[in-house]
């Protein structure tokens, strides 16, 4: 194998924007992610709706809902 070829592999610690913090491997150093297990609604349950431009009102008053 050659020397110097592959990255430097790190123990690093993620952060959720919900605040939940969790070790991994990763070849960066600190990792800040968006969706965790904690917060990911296939994981939770708990469907969100982000709601951007109004796009969920138009379909509704497109379809009647």
């Amino acid at each position: 194998m050659k020397a110097n070829l592959h990255p430097k592999y790190y123990v690093t610690t993620a952060s959720c924007a919900c605040g939940n913090k969790f070790e991994m491997g990763s070849t960066k150093e600190n990792l800040k992610v968006d969706v965790c297990s904690q917060c990911h609604p296939f994981y939770t349950g708990k469907q969100k709706f982000v709601d951007a431009g109004g796009r969920v009102d138009k379909f509704k008053k497109k379809y009647n809902l």
